[in-house]
């Protein structure tokens, strides 16, 4: 049963969702609330790898074409946090916004 009250309370989690197609990230901008932790799951719906890091996050997740990965975050200040795709960094960029 103590797995179940785990497996509830990470389902609460708010998730956000992003995709990366042909060097681009939709959405550019994720607002998410400040304080709260979250997930973000990223799709590569493109036909190229592609890396999405953030050096002020610390964050980085390679995925191959067609994959779908999640990243969990810690609670953010507010705050704008810049991420872009590594191997597409002209077209490639984005930020997550925390209010």
């Amino acid at each position: 049963m103590g797995s179940a009250l785990g497996l509830a309370h990470a389902n609460d989690m708010p998730t956000y969702r992003l995709t990366a197609r042909e060097g681009r990230f939709e959405p550019a901008e994720l607002v998410v609330p400040r304080g709260q932790k979250f997930r973000l799951e990223i799709t590569n719906a493109g036909r190229d790898p592609v890396e999405f890091e953030s050096l002020e996050l610390r964050k980085e997740k390679v995925l191959a074409p067609g994959v779908t990965s999640s990243l969990v975050f810690r609670p953010l200040d507010a705050g704008r946090y810049r991420f872009f795709d590594d191997f597409h960094q002209t077209t490639g960029q984005g930020a997550i916004v925390a209010k």
